[in-house]
């Protein structure tokens, strides 16, 4: 499993010491995960570990560095986990996975998005090249990115303006009610919502109820338990078509007791 560390912020001051959560991640996986779910030894030392060395103060160095970093991963691995850094990075990264599928025949991008929140803000002065945390998928969306091809998961907390935005482009959303209606049947609809197409995964660890996951910038209570995400993801690791993984907004310097440091370590187990 190829596994990058990409500590970029862009979060309106709101995400510092995200960039940190790569390397609290894999410390936690070495020093605390013994195991996945099924029993597999994690063996830390045997994992293909890369970083990309950005700038957070530089924002053009940072994309460019991140969007062409990412496309030579697409290139050349079957499978990829990005350890950020705030949900801003998701934005390079899903534009290489755009450019990358378009760049080759037969090759439909799918993006499956876990997050309390749409991330469908209005675009702030200069964001268009560079969103923040909390407008990357609309700057997404608006540079070309199918919206028929994207489904939001755990959305929970909408601004009027989102809501706007996901009605007229006609985007997908499962919600938390009919997510914990049926989850076998919900992980049915997302597998199914991806067959066929090359799928890109996005997580920001706030899809999970803080009580479980307190270590981020926004606490939304009335998410997913850990155990409900760790189940899900599990089902969506079995898609043949999964090239790539974000795990975003895990934030050491907010976290107590190590604990969504040591839920995103055993998230990132189960997909190695």
């Amino acid at each position: 499993m190829f596994v990058v560390k990409v500590p970029g912020i862009n979060g309106l001051g709101k995400t510092r010491g995200c960039e940190k959560a790569g390397n609290s991640i894999l410390k936690t996986l070495k020093e605390e995960i013994y195991s996945d779910d099924s029993g597999n030894l994690i063996d830390v030392s045997k994992l293909d570990l890369e970083e990309i060395h950005i700038d957070n103060n530089n924002l053009d160095i940072t994309n460019k560095l991140i969007y062409k970093n990412a496309i030579e991963t697409f290139e050349s691995k079957p499978k990829t986990i990005f350890l950020g850094g705030d949900h801003s990075i998701s934005y390079s990264l899903t534009r290489a996975f755009l450019d990358y599928c378009e760049g080759i025949r037969g090759k439909e991008p799918c993006l499956i998005v876990f997050d309390a929140h749409p991330d469908c803000m209005p675009l702030t002065k200069g964001s268009k090249k560079y969103p923040n945390h909390e407008e990357w998928l609309k700057a997404l969306i608006e540079s070309g990115f199918p919206p028929k091809n994207i489904l939001l998961v755990g959305i929970r907390n909408s601004h009027k303006y989102e809501l706007d935005f996901l009605k007229e482009k006609n985007i997908k959303i499962i919600g938390m009610n009919p997510l914990l209606e049926n989850i076998e049947e919900t992980c049915e609809i997302i597998m199914e919502f991806s067959d066929k197409k090359e799928l890109y995964l996005s997580i920001d660890i706030d899809v999970v109820d803080p009580i479980f996951a307190n270590g981020t910038g926004y606490l939304e209570p009335g998410g997913l338990t850990s155990r409900e995400l760790i189940y899900i993801l599990n089902r969506m690791n079995k898609i043949k078509n999964l090239r790539a993984v974000d795990l975003v907004e895990i934030n050491p310097e907010k976290d107590e007791k190590n604990l969504t440091v040591k839920l995103g370590a055993k998230i990132l187990a189960e997909f190695i």
